[in-house]
């Protein structure tokens, strides 16, 4: 079977950040570099991140079946909040390392440091590039692409901090260059964590419901809608759940015909998988969202 364009670059993405990881660690072990080695840890994280982001592309290839009747595409999606998880994780490690630092500075070698972060930053620029035209509409290669993106801006300071520690011999640049980079990456973790989370608890994916009110009721035939529900699937799938009052006398026939125009003007929202369901009097009174309130 032929590999997509895709994977493909998942596997060149991979072997890439293998090497640059292992070039980084010794590195920053000869050069006495944590800069260095803050990034050649979260190449190593990343090298997982990328693993995780291949192994649930390739599960989210598998059809449908009786146990997952909506096939697997959501994996992708646990492996774009697993991989936040990790970066969390990593960038909070790396700010605190650095801070400890200040009170133990070691000398740093900044030209080994330097040439070292040089080829990270060009394998890193490499890997973010590979993976950015696929990022705009798959958020586990987003996420995957945002890692890329956080290394090649870390191997851009450790460089710019090499320069100034081989010119200057100022050492303590090393770990504030490390906190600016932690920074970074966990505000970029926060939010692809967050758009994760909320895909997965199925959380409206700003669709103006106000606008979905108008469609449906613009429809004579529709009395009321109520018992809404809207949720994002997957990257590609924005679901919409809805019950709608109509005349006692309406066919099965005409109602078919009703839910096809329905869809065709919701899907301008980007709502492109529609279930409809027909009552008569049931739920007339009831509001378009119900709030449920737990405990009294």
């Amino acid at each position: 079977m032929e590999k997509d364009s895709l994977t493909k670059r998942y596997m060149w993405v991979t072997t890439l950040n293998v090497i640059v990881t292992f070039a980084e660690f010794v590195g920053g072990l000869l050069s006495g570099s944590l800069a260095l080695l803050s990034d050649a840890v979260h190449n190593l994280s990343d090298v997982g991140a990328i693993v995780i982001s291949f192994i649930a592309h390739l599960i989210s290839k598998r059809s449908r079946n009786r146990k997952k009747t909506f096939g697997y595409e959501r994996i992708e999606i646990l492996a774009a909040f697993t991989n936040g998880i990790i970066l969390i994780v990593i960038s909070l490690y790396l700010f605190f390392e650095a801070i400890g630092r200040f009170w133990h500075p070691e000398p740093v070698h900044g030209t080994l440091m330097l040439s070292v972060a040089i080829i990270g930053l060009i394998a890193n620029v490499v890997s973010m590039l590979t993976l950015h035209k696929r990022s705009e509409h798959n958020l586990n290669a987003k996420s995957t692409m945002l890692h890329m993106m956080s290394d090649a801006l870390s191997s851009l300071v450790v460089v710019v901090g090499g320069v100034v520690i081989m010119l200057f011999k100022i050492n303590w640049l090393d770990p504030v260059l490390t906190i600016l980079v932690s920074i970074f990456v966990l505000h970029e973790a926060l939010e692809i964590t967050e758009k994760a989370a909320n895909i997965l608890m199925e959380s409206n994916p700003n669709i103006d419901l106000d606008q979905v009110n108008e469609i449906v009721l613009g429809f004579p035939e529709i009395k009321h809608i109520h018992h809404v529900h809207v949720w994002r699937y997957s990257d590609d799938i924005i679901m919409l759940d809805a019950h709608l009052n109509v005349d006692p006398n309406l066919t099965a026939g005409e109602f078919e015909q009703l839910c096809h125009q329905i869809s065709k003007k919701l899907k301008v929202l980007g709502i492109n998988h529609i279930n409809l369901q027909a009552e008569c009097e049931r739920g007339r009174d009831e509001k378009m969202i119900i709030e449920q309130k737990y405990g009294k």
